[in-house]
């Protein structure tokens, strides 16, 4: 199983292709490319042999380098890494943050494939690829990819459960951008295995990892929200964000549930507002948390509402 932390935190469902199916994949890809070439090629032959032998030569090169070159770097940054051997084969090739590639990332896995899979027939390749703890050939090293599975055996996994639907879109202004990999990965683990955990244990772990989140946010944990559901509201946030910026912003509406509005008034417990609490345990017990009112409902002078009276949530809106 690959260590790749992605945007959507799911580094523990991304397999490293092998060698064998590697190789298959760029056969079957070698193979549409010759093809089209030789195809290319007898249209051009037959189109200009009233032409000078130059001239045809030049053609030819040009030819080359567009459908054996140029094409294989389309077809992968068009198709973000699937490309008809990969797609065939179940592969895709991604960045090492487990994002979708670019046409630079193409652009360099193909120059080099150049050198490394039609100069040499794939031995410097697959020589890379033996050395490399994750398989990658000299391209991907240099472009920063990695050729990973997308059709993976069934098998048992690990479930995230989703935040309460009370939490939906509550974390939209967090800066997530100081929050290491690392943390992400050690969240995702214990949302997978909280319920095998002991309940004591389990919250204890829950409260530390919100702890070490919240300080890198720069933002406390709303009271009144159990740690566990905060973590898994913090990484529904992170995989929205991610969405929008891999594929817009309606597949991240999609993938996220809507937002519920904030009302004033005392937060209702898990139960009221669909929660979980056989997952995420009980909400805190704390003293009535009020919303903060809009510059309309504001009162020009409220001594009882002010910020020492009112206990906060904790969470800073966006500005």
């Amino acid at each position: 199983m690959s260590e790749l932390v992605t945007g959507e935190a799911v580094a523990l469902e991304l397999r490293p292709a092998r060698l064998p199916s590697r190789a298959l994949a760029v056969l079957l890809d070698l193979v549409a490319a010759i093809a089209v070439y030789v195809a290319v090629t007898i249209v051009l032959v037959t189109s200009t042999a009233s032409l000078d032998e130059a001239a045809q030569t030049a053609l030819s090169i040009a030819t080359f380098v567009l459908v054996l070159v140029g094409g294989p770097i389309a077809v992968e940054t068009l198709s973000h890494g699937r490309s008809l051997g990969k797609l065939a084969c179940g592969l895709r090739v991604v960045r090492d943050d487990g994002g979708p590639i670019r046409f630079r990332h193409a652009l360099v896995r193909g120059l080099i494939g150049v050198i490394e899979i039609l100069m040499t027939f794939g031995v410097v390749a697959c020589i890379a690829s033996f050395v490399s703890a994750r398989g990658r050939r000299l391209g991907d090293v240099f472009a920063g990819t990695l050729v990973v599975r997308e059709r993976i055996p069934v098998t048992r996994t690990g479930f995230v459960p989703p935040p309460p639907p009370w939490l939906a879109g509550r974390f939209s202004g967090l800066d997530l951008s100081a929050v290491p990999d690392g943390l992400w990965l050690a969240v995702r683990q214990y949302l997978t295995r909280m319920q095998q955990l002991d309940p004591q244990v389990g919250w204890s772990m829950a409260e530390r990892l919100a702890s070490d989140l919240a300080e890198r946010t720069g933002a406390p944990v709303p009271q009144g929200v159990p740690p566990a559901a905060y973590l898994a509201a913090v990484v529904q946030e992170r995989q929205a964000r991610e969405a929008r910026r891999a594929f817009g912003s309606d597949a991240a509406r999609a993938a996220t549930p809507s937002a519920v509005p904030a009302t004033n008034g005392p937060v209702a417990s898990p139960e009221a507002r669909g929660g979980n609490p056989a997952v995420y345990g009980p909400a805190v017990e704390t003293p009535e948390v009020v919303s903060e009112p809009s510059v309309a409902e504001r009162p020009s002078e409220s001594p009882a509402g002010s910020a020492g009276d009112r206990p906060g949530t904790g969470f800073v809106p966006p500005a």
